[in-house]
């Protein structure tokens, strides 16, 4: 008995620590910075966009250069653990109850309820919240479901088209540039230029990749900051697009505020704008950062040139549809994409 007790206790040692944190969320814990003692929650999981790599760098950006404890989370194939958008899992969305703000970047995912009950009383609190790119349309929930009403296309009353339209200010509409052949410039919207989240912004600085996407005019409850040109192509010095996709163009950036269940006003940074290929962008990453900054009521501490340099390597690939097959090819755990 005691033989089998010490061969289990060695067989315990000698699996290597990285393996045993694999099944837990990657907790980056801040150091210095305006964020120190804050919790920022961000969830990767979509399909086209590579939010497993923009989730990622931002996270390091944040905690490295600006204090913030982050907790990351991905999509993950409970079978192995590793990192698929095509699978409807989140693990780890308990960590959102000690959260000062929850950065979302999903699409379309139908999470166990479970699961959705850790969003849902996130909100319910009306903490901030910061959306990127997708997550406009981060949910889609069966009708029948208890958490249908955060679905993008919810019919619920005092719920219309849920989670994007409720808190972000806007749901999936359509693409506004052509996908993948036009780009986005980001403008200043009219009277915003000195808004905190573009504190310090030279002409032309926000570019991507990723086309604009079309919302509906004007955003109710919302302020534009940024809007969208259009691009003739997929570089920065591209020039913009003539005719009525530049006139009016889309906002691309936004805030606002949601109230959740006890009343409480939560601030709310969203863009349409955030791909992995746009964080190539100095300026782009600056917008995301401050507005991250802004969200938790550190407006005040955004300097003129807020460091958003990239910490560690950054080789971000196309956007395109990544297949389940794919994913299983060439599988990746969460904390692969942190090495």
């Amino acid at each position: 008995m005691k033989f089998s007790r010490l061969a289990a206790l060695v067989a315990t040692l000698a699996i290597p620590s990285f393996a045993l944190a694999q099944d837990k969320p990657v907790v980056l814990e801040g150091g210095d910075g305006p964020g120190k003692g804050k919790h920022v929650v961000l969830i990767s999981g979509d399909q086209e966009y590579r939010s497993e790599e923009t989730i990622p760098q931002l996270a390091k950006i944040l905690s490295k250069h600006h204090g913030f404890k982050c907790t990351v989370l991905f999509t993950v194939d409970p079978k192995d653990g590793t990192v698929n958008p095509n699978i409807n899992n989140v693990p780890g969305l308990e960590a959102l109850k000690t959260a000062d703000l929850m950065v979302v970047f999903t699409r379309f995912l139908n999470l166990p309820d479970d699961q959705m009950q850790h969003v849902a009383d996130y909100l319910a609190t009306g903490k901030p919240v910061v959306g990127l790119r997708t997550a406009t349309h981060a949910f889609n929930i069966p009708a029948k479901s208890k958490f249908a009403r955060y679905s993008w296309n919810s019919g619920a009353e005092d719920y219309k088209q849920g989670f994007g339209k409720q808190v972000l200010g806007e749901t999936w509409v359509n693409h506004h540039g052509a996908h993948g052949k036009e780009g986005t410039r980001g403008i200043p919207a009219s009277g915003e230029d000195r808004h905190p989240i573009l504190r310090g912004f030279e002409p032309g600085a926000i570019f991507g990749t990723t086309d604009v996407y079309t919302v509906n005019l004007p955003l109710s409850g919302c302020t534009p900051i940024v809007m969208g040109e259009v691009t003739e192509t997929l570089k920065p010095d591209s020039p913009a697009v003539k005719g009525k996709k530049n006139d009016p163009m889309m906002p691309v950036a936004w805030t606002r505020t949601y109230k959740g269940e006890g009343g409480k006003s939560g601030r709310v940074f969203t863009t349409t704008m955030g791909a992995s290929q746009d964080l190539e962008f100095e300026g782009t990453r600056r917008m995301i950062v401050n507005g991250c900054l802004w969200a938790v009521g550190l407006g005040d501490k955004i300097p003129d040139k807020t460091n958003v340099a990239l910490v560690g390597e950054f080789k971000p690939t196309r956007f395109y549809f990544k297949k389940n097959e794919e994913w299983v090819k060439n599988p990746v755990k969460p904390a692969d994409l942190f090495k």
